[in-house]
């Protein structure tokens, strides 16, 4: 039985994450940051741990890691998957809706790995799955902070698979294309159409497309890959 932690579990691929793993009959803490009423119905119905928190910020993510640790006795595979995105001309973003994406995004990917790592390091065992977006390898228009972001968690997905991999621990990413989650929900019938088109698969992709990578990263069928990038998109602009 492995001890999961999850980011983002409440909803699209958090979740579809959470389920798998516990009908796997693995042990599962996951990470929300709102929405409590959600979070206590999928803990009742798969059994997993819910902890609310704010992965931007650095004292909430200690927080969380210590307990996540302390109700699981450990850690084997952590998957990043909390997101959030900003939709607009970049001309005319914020420097506070900036902020707020590439520290939800990126720096949360980074806290979270490296206090969680810090166990996995002891045991000389881990694997780090991150979820990163076909937008960070081509970028998306009104998108900018959010394919930045993508585009860090890439860099970051190597970087840490070198520094790691002494240690047993392989770090991997996971770009999914177009999914239906509610992050997408926010493109018209003819935008995912258009979508739907430079897919090469002519459909678009579900949570659970998503989580069967992410069990494969976490399975010991993985265990000599490190440092990889896997598109799960369906083909989108080949």
């Amino acid at each position: 039985m492995r001890r999961v932690i999850i980011s983002g579990g409440t909803r699209g691929i958090g979740l579809a994450c959470v389920k798998a793993f516990c009908d796997n009959g693995d042990r599962v803490a996951f990470i929300y940051k709102n929405s409590n009423y959600k979070a206590e119905e999928i803990a009742k119905r798969y059994g997993a741990l819910p902890i609310r928190a704010d992965i931007s910020v650095e004292d909430d993510v200690k927080r969380a890691v210590e307990i996540a640790l302390e109700a699981l006795g450990g850690v084997d595979i952590l998957v990043n998957n909390a997101g959030i995105s900003e939709i607009g001309l970049f001309t005319d973003m914020s420097g506070a809706d900036w902020h707020n994406v590439i520290n939800t995004n990126l720096s949360g990917v980074f806290f979270m790995s490296r206090d969680i790592s810090r166990e996995m390091i002891k045991q000389k065992y881990g694997r780090i799955i991150n979820i990163g977006s076909v937008w960070g390898r081509c970028g998306a228009s009104c998108e900018v902070a959010y394919s930045a972001s993508k585009a860090g968690v890439r860099g970051l997905t190597m970087s840490m698979a070198k520094e790691l991999g002494p240690s047993g621990i392989t770090v991997n990413c996971i770009e999914p294309g177009v999914i239906e989650t509610d992050m997408n929900s926010h493109f018209d019938g003819d935008t995912m159409r258009e979508l739907c088109d430079e897919t090469s698969l002519c459909r678009i992709g579900k949570p659970e497309d998503v989580a069967g990578a992410v069990l494969f990263f976490a399975s010991d069928r993985a265990s000599f890959i490190t440092g990889q990038i896997l598109g799960v998109d369906g083909g989108f602009e080949i």
